[in-house]
């Protein structure tokens, strides 16, 4: 069973997929938006990927506060949840604790001694593998 890991934002979408066996989360790729309001586009794109990859559940990054509260952002991220589920109906979206997902990606990827420019471009794929690392870890 594959599942898809997604790291939402206003502007891109960072995509991430488990192995077959639900072990891994590998980087698949960032799906840029247009603007905050455009779907259409990023919904096609993750379509072709669920079918790609026989994807059978996908885990959506929740952007809580330090202090577990639920910003403005979590209600974006909620409203974007109702969204992949109309347009994918038979997939349960899972909401995944993402607090400092991105922080560890950064740190994951300076460690490599990825440039500043380079790391920019893949933070948001790399956030979306911690998400969905941290979901299959938990789920283990």
């Amino acid at each position: 069973m594959r599942i898809l890991g997604l790291d939402y934002g206003d502007k891109t979408v960072g995509v991430a997929i488990s192995d077959p066996f639900g072990w891994t989360a590998q980087g698949v790729e960032i799906i840029r938006r247009n603007n905050e309001n455009e779907y259409k586009q990023s919904l096609g794109r993750l379509a072709q990927i669920i079918e790609e990859y026989g994807v059978e559940k996908i885990v959506l990054g929740f952007p809580k506060n330090m202090d577990n509260s639920e910003g403005p952002r979590c209600e974006k991220t909620r409203a974007y949840k109702e969204r992949l589920e109309k347009r994918f109906p038979a997939i349960p979206v899972i909401l995944w604790d993402e607090r400092l997902s991105t922080v560890a990606a950064d740190r994951s990827l300076m460690e490599a001694s990825v440039s500043a420019a380079k790391r920019k471009q893949v933070i948001d794929k790399m956030a979306a593998v911690h998400i969905l690392q941290g979901y299959l870890n938990s789920v283990k």
